[in-house]
């Protein structure tokens, strides 16, 4: 096994273990990595240009450079029922989940920051093993989009490990 196969491991691990709002886990955990890079990064650049969203191009090539990239997201994340308003309505039952342009929402907030927290103690385990990473919406929106992840809202972290970060002075 790699290095960068048992930082990938701990980095699941940290993202499944992560607190979850209500004790209810609706976080999904994918890796990527060999021709899935080249495809995703590729498919990333098209989408910027079909729709003209800018950096998807600046992305898209750091995927295709990257060694792997790990997405989390949310499936069906049911709402933790606070009332609380956060994602735009008053009342939990009110909630509609409906497909948009780039991810379905809308997604219950507390559920968002479980989606954070797994993000955020991956990324923290990544750089503890010093394996350079960076969170990215864009990367997310085209895996989403090409079924490379089932999840209704998503991000992807690339991982590199060279000797200078690819994911600075980008």
């Amino acid at each position: 096994m790699s290095a960068l196969q048992s930082a990938i491991d701990l980095m699941e691990i940290a993202a499944r273990t992560a607190p979850k709002g209500a004790g209810k886990d609706f976080v999904v955990v994918k890796v990527i990595e060999g021709d899935d890079l080249k495809r995703l990064g590729d498919a990333m650049i098209a989408y910027g240009q079909k729709t003209g969203k800018k950096n998807f191009d600046r992305d898209g090539r750091n995927v295709a450079a990257s060694e792997a990239v790990m997405f989390i997201g949310l499936k069906n994340a049911q709402s933790v029922d606070l009332n609380c308003g956060a994602c735009g309505v008053d009342l939990c039952n009110d909630r509609i989940v409906a497909e948009h342009t780039e991810f379905a929402g809308a997604q219950c907030a507390i559920r968002v920051l479980d989606m954070g927290i797994a993000l955020g103690s991956a990324v923290k385990t990544a750089s503890l093993l010093n394996v350079d990473n960076r969170i990215m919406y864009r990367a997310g929106v085209v895996a989403r989009q090409l079924g490379i992840v089932d999840a209704d809202f998503v991000m992807g972290i690339p991982l590199s490990v060279t000797g200078k970060s690819i994911y600075f002075d980008r």
